[in-house]
């Protein structure tokens, strides 16, 4: 049988945060996704990623990724970046499929570098394809030895005549063998830190480039590790100004990193609406598993979390798309309130359906195995404490 995960109220939407455009983004998306998701084969990733793609792009959802430009040229729904869209997307996709969610996703981040500081030249030649679902991108931040110490980096980026040569190696990157090109972020100055760091957009046929070591995670999907020995590119793949790179990869984290905390509120839903469904039909001891004031308080405690956690994320989306301001702490509060939270909920909500909770196949052992790496990529938990302790300390800061 397959469950309708519609959902069961759509109060939310009523929220001051969001517009009367948004609110018809979630209603259209959550019926596309009723009539596109429900059967997803997943024995070739790249091969059903590709098809996520490119149906996401057939149908305009890829047009929130990118911007539009000013006579929009580059295929984007808007001038800038919408957060409070980007978190909508995200939430209804996860809340129907993970894979949909991280095929969005990844075409947002691995093209969010170019939307906010390449070129028109860049722009055009690749935003419009992002849009129609025809190249897919990926963000090449990630080392060995630097991950959430984005300032320890070693890639490196040195200039050579009309060009840069890169050397060194990235890892844990989503997309990595089947993204058509990387916006990779390299070490252009030595001993600088954080302040020599530039990015490049670097196709995938660029000699040099190696895409190995496929890693298997436990939500599959696209990553892996690339190599860079003597990969050439010309200046004009530098994008933004030189040594800016670290700036321009807070920056693109700040905008999707809210997207996550959206992300996982989708999973969230999704678990809850299993959870009383399979509750109120459960029968036990001459009553249903609903009617037990244990399960009562657990769905108590489900909806309260599920509603701090959006409340947070679209406050955040809200701040920097109607505030116009940087959103770093309220970003950093969403994303650590939702990816925790949601994992309690789904945790409790595969509890209700004992032994049948951890059976291949079941919704709830798919989403315990989905919602794990939330907290962990795009800074995990114990950054985003850090982040914002950073943030309430600096009026305290010695001048």
């Amino acid at each position: 049988m397959t469950t309708q995960h519609t959902q069961s109220s759509p109060a939310w939407l009523e929220w001051p945060f969001l517009d009367d455009g948004h609110r018809r983004l979630a209603v259209e998306l959550d019926a596309w996704c009723q009539d596109h998701l429900q059967h997803i084969d997943e024995t070739d990733l790249h091969a059903a990623c590709r098809a996520l793609v490119s149906a996401l792009g057939q149908d305009g959802w890829l047009r929130y990724c990118v911007v539009a430009g000013d006579k929009g040229q580059f295929g984007g729904q808007a001038a800038e970046l919408d957060s409070r869209s980007l978190c909508i997307i995200r939430e209804t996709l996860a809340r129907h499929h993970a894979l949909a969610d991280f095929a969005f996703a990844m075409q947002g981040l691995g093209s969010g570098t170019i939307s906010l500081a390449g070129s028109d030249a860049q722009k055009a030649a690749y935003l419009p394809a992002v849009a129609r679902g025809t190249k897919i991108g990926a963000f090449a931040l990630s080392e060995p030895d630097a991950g959430s110490d984005v300032a320890a980096l070693s890639c490196r980026a040195e200039a050579d005549g009309d060009g840069y040569v890169l050397n060194g190696s990235k890892t844990w990157i989503s997309n990595g063998g089947l993204a058509d090109f990387y916006c990779v972020f390299a070490r252009t100055q030595a001993d600088a830190g954080s302040r020599g760091i530039s990015a490049f957009i670097v196709d995938a046929g660029t000699a040099g480039l190696s895409v190995d070591d496929s890693i298997s995670v436990i939500s599959p999907h696209p990553l892996a590790s690339l190599h860079f020995e003597n990969c050439r590119v010309p200046r004009s793949c530098m994008l933004g100004p030189p040594d800016q790179g670290f700036k321009l990869a807070m920056r693109s984290l700040d905008i999707f990193r809210a997207s996550v905390a959206a992300a996982a509120i989708g999973f969230a839903r999704r678990a809850m609406q299993e959870g009383l469904q399979h509750a109120t039909r459960r029968r036990m001891f001459g009553q249903t598993l609903a009617d037990f004031q244990l399960t009562q308080a657990a769905f108590g405690d489900m909806a309260t979390a599920i509603d701090q956690s959006a409340l947070l994320t679209y406050r955040a989306a809200w701040v920097r798309d109607v505030q116009k301001r940087a959103s770093t702490a309220e970003t950093a509060m969403a994303k650590m309130a939702a990816t925790e939270s949601a994992q309690q909920v789904i945790d409790r909500a595969l509890q209700m359906f004992g032994g049948k909770g951890v059976t291949v196949g079941n919704p709830l052992e798919r989403l315990y195995r989905d919602i794990r790496s939330l907290r962990i990529y795009e800074g995990a938990t114990e950054v985003q404490k850090l982040i914002i302790s950073r943030e309430v300390l600096r009026p305290f800061a010695p001048h």
